[in-house]
């Protein structure tokens, strides 16, 4: 493929096929306006990566030169898949003019394909000794003369045959051939990375080599760079900066609002593989992305025999819903990586589907565009980045170690705080992410993408991914949600998401606080139905309902009698038919709750008093006509008292209340959620009004005892 420059400069580049990598190269390109010619063919020179090989690119190059005559012009000879531009053509002469020799090769710290020959190497004063075949300029007569004798193979190294050149003194000299020895024109990655930072300056980007303080004007990501070259390529050359942001993420989207045929067909691959909280949650949520549902299909992989309820009630609730459902349950017997590999068949073997969108169970979709915003970015795969609640844990790495293991990459905490803004290129991405059907039917049209001896499946997937030269990328334009924790996902209760207070705590709170808890104070919404006694919302009726679900689940309601041996001293002086939080397992969960949403209501309506919410007794009473319709009238054994009631008046129950004989006030209508806080001893001797019909429950804890 030819690039021609302006006047003397024309760029010669291998390029046998449109790549990720050529695709990027060909828009650092365009950006210092360098123009597009023509195209090369099949590739048959070899691995770059492992062997000697690239003879092909020699004997194109050759024949490309027999055709050209101007002596005075200047060939630039570059790889292209792995590399960028990062200036232009203007400066690239001048430092070539500057070296004073008819030919430049690019510089490398190591030798290779043959370390033997090192010693026949001309000493340089300072910088690389060896010669890199991946970036050469040059006068064409002298070029032309380089490559005369070349009658190689083309899976022969073209390495080796300018090594050769180089190291002959006589055809060294006769061609007037030098190295770029202090990486001036020509930065190669392999061997030098502790040498190259990014430079941001003046609203663009560079490499600096810091070790000859040079700016290279090409990068090239040699051997097995790659990686290092993708993250150089977020930045360079001004891709992103920090006076602009990100410069192409607009560039190429396929947009889909006001799209007047079908939007694209996508299989939506959904992957239970350990117990998870909220899995009703994200059903909903599910059912509330904005994506027609006759465009969607379904595949559905539950290895957790504990989801089953969950996922088939979805199934038979909305399943017609969509295009097409595939489910797979436990008892298939079947293993991560090859549900997953047969996920992706649904749509490599579908030719309708565009898309395989991968959503794993722990992941909280808040954005309900999500499916839409991935698909607009028209990328070969992208990942909508999700992070987890108060961690630097996210859905992507940014970098990768020497084993192929996580790695950090420098804006690796920038990207995932959202400190920078971007499509970012990088080597791993997993749980919800976005692939293109065309790509499964082409470069990833294995049907064992996820199968592996030694890796986990997604890094398995990723690591075939990369091998194939094809880019990953993960968005932070968009706050598209998080990723729940697993751990210490407790199953044994009949609400197990109820207990997840502590480790996803966020999630607990969306399902379980009122919606209009964190207005209490800015709209003023608690209430003074008594002298000193506040009444505010704090459970979502879900939390109502699951709390006493649960109670009744357990079952083992006290007698009401005086006897209690559940309490220090064996004895209620006022008994209720209760069970208490500890009898369940909740009283930990109950302690936060009292500390994260009741205290900071006790301490701003009692100026003063500051409490840590401790309490000997919180347990949900039961109030029945021909049980426990009332009780007596009392103080409790607390400096304040939490009431909530858990179900409807009117609704589950006629009558009930509670009356402060005090100042003659009853409360005869509790709100179901609604949190009523009063002081327990001395001022505030108070009665059960009889439920007089259907069934009462409350969550009552005496505080600070």
């Amino acid at each position: 493929m030819l690039l021609c420059l302006p006047d003397k400069l024309l760029v010669v580049t291998v390029a046998t096929k449109e790549t990720d990598g050529f695709r990027r190269f060909l828009r650092s390109a365009k950006h210092f306006n360098y123009t597009v010619l023509g195209r090369g063919q099949k590739w048959k020179g070899g691995d770059y990566m492992s062997a000697p090989g690239g003879g092909q690119k020699v004997k194109l190059l050759k024949a490309a030169l027999e055709k050209m005559k101007d002596k005075e012009k200047i060939i630039l000879f570059i790889d292209s898949y792995d590399v960028v531009f990062a200036s232009g053509p203007k400066e690239l002469l001048k430092k070539f003019q500057q070296a004073r020799h008819k030919v430049v090769f690019s510089s490398e710290t190591l030798i290779w394909p043959d370390r033997h020959l090192e010693d026949k190497y001309p000493h340089v004063r300072e910088g690389n000794r060896f010669l890199g075949s991946g970036g050469f300029i040059g006068y064409l007569p002298n070029i032309k003369e380089m490559v005369t004798g070349w009658d190689g193979e083309n899976h022969e190294s073209d390495q080796l045959f300018f090594t050769k050149l180089y190291i002959n003194p006589e055809k060294r000299k006769a061609v007037n051939m030098t190295i770029d020895s202090k990486c001036r024109l020509f930065q190669n990655l392999h061997g030098a990375l502790d040498e190259v930072v990014l430079k941001f300056e003046d609203g663009r980007v560079r490499a600096r080599n810091v070790l000859y303080d040079t700016l290279p004007v090409i990068i090239h990501g040699n051997g097995p760079t790659k990686l290092q070259i993708n993250y150089l390529g977020n930045y360079i050359p001004k891709v992103w900066t920090f006076e602009t942001g990100c410069t192409v993420c607009h560039e190429d989207l396929r947009p889909l609002t006001g799209l007047k045929s079908e939007y694209p067909l996508v299989v939506i691959g959904i992957f239970i593989q350990q117990p998870t909280p909220f899995v009703t949650v994200f059903f909903e949520r599910l059912l509330k992305l904005r994506y027609p549902k006759n465009r969607l299909k379904l595949f559905i992989y539950n290895q957790e025999p504990h989801h089953e309820q969950q996922v088939s009630s979805f199934l038979h609730d909305y399943g017609n819903l969509y295009q097409d459902v595939k489910f797979i349950g436990p008892e298939e017997e079947m293993d991560s990586a090859t549900s997953r590999n047969v996920g992706f068949d649904m749509c490599r073997q579908d030719k309708d589907c565009e898309y395989f969108f991968n959503l794993d169970i722990e992941v909280v979709l808040k954005n309900e565009d999500t499916l839409k915003i991935v698909v607009e970015q028209n990328l070969p795969i992208v990942a909508p980045m999700i992070t987890r609640v108060g961690r630097l844990w996210s859905n992507f790495w940014g970098a990768l170690s020497a084993e192929g293991y996580y790695a950090r990459s420098e804006d690796y905490v920038d990207i995932v705080q959202g400190r920078r803004l971007g499509v970012w290129n990088v080597p791993y991405v997993s749980s919800v992410f976005l692939v293109k059907g065309s790509l499964l039917r082409s470069e990833l049209s294995e049907h064992d993408l996820f199968t592996s001896d030694v890796l986990d499946p997604d890094m398995a997937f990723c690591d075939k991914v990369r091998s194939k030269g094809v880019f990953m990328y993960a968005t932070n334009m968009h706050t598209f949600g998080r990723i729940l924790s697993t751990e210490n996902y407790e199953t044994q209760h009949l609400h197990n998401d109820l207990w997840q207070i502590f480790e996803n705590t966020l999630d607990w709170e969306e399902r379980y606080i009122h919606e209009n808890y964190t207005r209490i104070m800015k709209d003023k919404l608690i209430e003074t139905p008594c002298p000193d006694v506040y009444w505010f919302p704090i459970f979502s009726d879900i939390a109502c309902n699951h709390l006493v679900e649960e109670m009744e689940h357990f079952g083992q309601w006290s007698g009401g009698g005086n006897k209690d041996t559940r309490i220090q001293g064996g004895y209620e002086n006022v008994p209720t038919i209760d069970i208490h939080m500890n009898q369940v397992g909740y009283e930990k969960e109950w302690h936060k709750l009292l500390l994260d949403y009741v205290a900071p209501i006790t301490e701003k309506m009692y100026p003063g008093y500051y409490t840590k919410a401790q309490f000997d007794l919180a347990f949900v009473v039961r109030y029945k006509p021909d049980e426990q319709p009332s009780l007596r009238p009392h103080h409790d054994a607390s400096t304040f008292t939490i009431n909530i009631a858990l179900n409807e008046v009117g609704h589950d129950y006629q009558g009930g209340g509670c009356r402060f004989l005090r100042y003659n006030c009853s409360i005869q209508a509790p709100r179901k959620g609604w949190a009523l806080m009063h002081p327990g001893r001395l001022t505030h001797y108070h009665e059960g009004l009889p439920t007089t019909a259907g069934v009462r429950y409350i969550a009552v804890s005496f505080v600070d005892p």
